[in-house]
């Protein structure tokens, strides 16, 4: 590959805890969950998409759902605060291996 090739990235994704303080529950399909991670996503315009996701609240592995992050200042600060963190840490990457 040229250096000068274009390189497409179709996807940047990282996955943040949600610190103990600021999770919530959410029902889907008449079951509880606890959200304690989000999947924050950059868009190709440059804003973020952010899904939550968790566990039955009565326990069990239960399934896979995500769950919209409600506009609560907090979270929208942690979901900020984690995109910077995450561009830091891609910014310094020593390669594969």
């Amino acid at each position: 590959m040229s250096s000068d090739a274009r390189i497409e990235v179709s996807a940047l994704a990282i996955n943040v805890t949600i610190p103990e303080g600021l999770r919530w529950t959410d029902t889907r399909r008449g079951e509880e969950f606890t959200l304690t991670t989000l999947n924050v996503r950059l868009l190709p315009d440059g804003r973020l998409a952010a899904k939550a996701y968790g566990r039955p609240t009565a326990g069990g592995r239960g399934t896979y759902v995500s769950f919209p992050v409600p506009e609560r200042p907090e979270l929208v600060a942690l979901v900020d605060r984690a995109a910077g963190r995450a561009g830091e840490l891609w910014a310094t990457h020593r390669g594969l291996g």
